[in-house]
């Protein structure tokens, strides 16, 4: 059976239970760093949906300040363990907040 790059790598992180770097944080930062630079900005648009938050542990921390400015937040869920990918992470974590969220829906 032959394994692509990215299948063996995301067997690799789960494995491991560590993600592997991709070192292109710096190239991927840049970009904001110029548009802040730039002072064209956005102009925020209010979205009126209904939205949830899952914050883990590893995620910008300061990012409910951010969120809440133009968006109808109506669950928010930190949680203590789980990374950028907390569906491979921490399936049962991610999956009891989705769950939480679309209930207020039914």
């Amino acid at each position: 059976m032959r394994t692509t790059h990215s299948a063996t790598y995301m067997n690799d992180v789960v494995r491991a239970g560590e993600a592997v770097g991709t070192q292109t944080a710096g190239s991927s930062a840049r970009w904001y760093f110029e548009k802040a630079q730039s002072g064209a900005g956005d102009a925020e648009t209010p979205n009126p949906a209904s939205t949830g938050v899952a914050l883990f542990p590893y995620d910008f921390q300061s990012v409910r300040t951010i969120a809440e400015r133009a968006n109808n937040i109506v669950h928010w869920s930190t949680c203590e363990r789980g990374r950028h990918f907390a569906a491979l992470d921490v399936p049962d974590l991610l999956g009891g907040g989705l769950r939480q969220f679309f209930r207020r829906f039914r």
